[in-house]
C-alpha cells in the first residue's frame, strides 16, 4: 500500500518536462525493474535554479522522480552528491521493500546531474 504523498506525488507531479540547454540532462535507469529516469537541472550560482523529469516506469519511481524534482531545487553538487535513499522516502512518505528501487533511481539521477554539471 503507498502513502498518501507517493500517491500525491504520482497523481500530481511536479516539475514534468526536460529543461533545454544550458541545462544539463541525464539519463539513467535500473536494469532489474526496465525504469527509466531523465533528469533535467539548469545551475546558477553553483546551485540548481530548476530541475525537471521525466519517467517512464512504476508508481513509485514516478512519485519518487517527482520528488526529487523539488528537493533539487537550490542544491549543489555536493549535496545532489549526499542524496541517499532516507530522503527520497521521506519525500514521498515511504516505500514499500518492492519499491525501494525508486530511490536508488533518484539517487544515481542525482549523482549523475552533480558530474556532468557545467556552470
Amino acid at each position: 500500500m503507498h502513502s498518501e504523498l507517493l500517491l500525491e506525488h504520482f497523481r500530481n507531479p511536479r516539475n514534468v518536462g526536460q529543461l533545454p540547454p544550458p541545462a544539463v540532462t541525464i539519463d539513467v535507469s535500473n536494469p532489474a525493474c526496465g525504469d527509466l529516469l531523465r533528469l533535467s537541472a539548469l545551475f546558477q550560482d553553483e546551485k540548481v535554479s530548476e530541475a525537471r523529469f521525466q519517467v517512464r516506469g512504476c508508481t513509485a519511481s514516478i512519485a519518487a522522480g517527482s520528488a526529487l524534482s523539488e528537493w533539487m531545487i537550490g542544491k549543489t553538487r555536493a549535496q545532489l552528491n549526499g542524496l541517499t535513499a532516507e530522503i527520497i522516502e521521506q519525500a514521498v512518505g515511504g516505500l514499500e521493500p518492492a519499491s525501494k528501487h525508486a530511490a536508488v533511481l533518484c539517487i544515481d539521477g542525482a549523482k549523475a546531474i552533480a558530474r556532468s554539471a557545467v556552470s
